[in-house]
């Protein structure tokens, strides 16, 4: 199973990763809050943030569940925890 994914926020402070995204941006979620939910994009010395609504994170989320079921992968039991204990 891989490591867990965090980063800083400038404003709302420490984000952990939900889930894989679309296009190299992953879905982060305040960690204290986990009410706000962010497109992140990490570039060679940037990292752009864009806020997007709870149901788009859930439903990305349960994408990449999906994907990882096809696949057999590994962090499956990752993704479908870390599913749970932010959307259930």
């Amino acid at each position: 199973m891989s490591s867990e994914h965090y980063l800083n926020h400038p404003t709302f402070g420490m984000l952990y990763q939900v889930s894989l995204g679309n296009d190299g941006r992953d879905i982060y979620a305040t960690l204290y809050a986990q009410k706000m939910f962010f497109l992140v994009e990490i570039k060679q010395r940037e990292v752009f943030f864009e806020v997007i609504p709870y149901l788009d994170a859930r439903n990305q989320a349960e994408l990449n569940i999906q994907k990882a079921r096809r696949k057999g992968s590994e962090d499956l039991s990752k993704w479908e925890n870390l599913f749970t204990q932010t959307f259930l």
